[in-house]
């Protein structure tokens, strides 16, 4: 892409090997009195059990243990995907960078926490000074998908935090964040490093705002633009945290990006941070007729990539492109790429 594109070759961000990853979706199987906290085998819904994985965040082995003990007491019975039987189905776990605390959630096959009220009041007390807080959450459905739409909130903060530039982030349990946050938060400073001053900002597929709310204070206006209900509750907390000055800048568009490609008509700089499938069409369409004079581009998948920037290359000149590994031990990098129009 770089040579296509006249640009320089990626400059590459490095992450540290072990104990990167702050943010962890573990599968539960296995037996109820020796339950199995891990990852599937490569297509499969075999668990392995990884009790001391090197790439967790030390927090996120402690309290994997102590979620396998406390399940194996009680003799919680753990999900069968063939049977679509059990109660435990997975753990999601996410430790905050500043506390070094980790927001908790069991993924139950089961309609309400009440049923495993004793359970729960065990592990409280078992997770003890590693706890930020402690969440059920109801998937009843025969599916691939890891969290369902029911959330209980049974202890602690609603919201792990983080800090972008100035502003506070919040982090509810149903929101997507990035597992290696040290590193991404890097990015989101690049980022901020490459804004003009005082410029008209729109950010699409913004999440909770880990990007887009620390240019509030020296944008002109900022719109962000995020569909997913989880982030959309964080964003509009940080939102609300921001100092009066900023905040009167910012507004949101809920829904697809598609939906609000006409926002990058009176944008100055653009942002967009998209899911594996890459831009909407809708919104690759509208930056070609209508370029912005700056427009960062973060994507996750390689492939995606490419295809958007081909088509953004008729209207654009690319001018940086850096790649961070966010994904160590893997072949994925998290890319990010600057137009400018030609």
């Amino acid at each position: 892409m770089a040579e296509r594109a006249d640009c320089e070759p990626p400059r590459v961000h490095e992450s540290p090997p072990t104990e990167f990853r702050r943010r962890a979706r573990l599968a539960i199987r296995g037996r109820a009195d020796a339950p199995k906290l891990g990852i599937f085998e490569a297509g499969s819904h075999r668990a392995v059990h990884i009790p001391r994985c090197l790439v967790h965040h030390p927090v996120i082995n402690r309290v994997a243990a102590r979620v396998r003990d406390t399940l194996a007491q009680h003799r919680v019975p753990t999900y069968s995907d063939t049977a679509h039987a059990g109660v435990a189905r997975y753990l999601q776990v996410v430790v905050e960078r500043e506390t070094n605390l980790a927001q908790v959630a069991l993924v139950t096959n089961n309609g309400a926490s009440t049923e495993l009220a004793s359970f729960f009041a065990d592990l409280q007390t078992a997770l003890g000074d590693d706890l930020h807080s402690l969440w059920w959450n109801g998937n009843t459905e025969r599916t691939n998908t890891i969290l369902g739409p029911k959330w209980q909130q049974l202890f602690g903060p609603g919201y792990v935090t983080d800090r972008s530039g100035n502003a506070r982030i919040f982090y509810p349990p149903q929101a997507f964040g990035q597992s290696n946050l040290d590193l991404a938060m890097q990015l989101a400073a690049r980022v901020r490093e490459l804004t003009p001053a005082a410029a008209r900002i729109t950010e699409y597929y913004a999440g909770v705002g880990a990007i887009g709310l620390g240019l509030a204070e020296t944008a002109a206006s900022l719109r962000l633009n995020e569909l997913g209900e989880g982030s959309v509750a964080g964003l509009t907390r940080g939102v609300a945290a921001l100092p009066e000055a900023a905040r009167v800048k910012v507004t949101l568009h809920v829904g697809a990006a598609g939906e609000h490609a006409a926002l990058v008509a009176d944008s100055d700089f653009v942002i967009a941070d998209p899911p594996r499938k890459g831009l909407d069409a809708e919104l690759v369409s509208a930056l070609r007729q209508t370029p912005p004079k700056r427009f960062a581009y973060v994507s996750c998948d390689i492939d995606s990539f490419e295809r958007d920037a081909a088509q953004l290359l008729e209207a654009f000149r690319l001018t940086t492109l850096e790649a961070y590994d966010l994904f160590p031990h893997t072949e994925h990098l998290e890319t990010l790429a600057v137009f400018e129009p030609r």
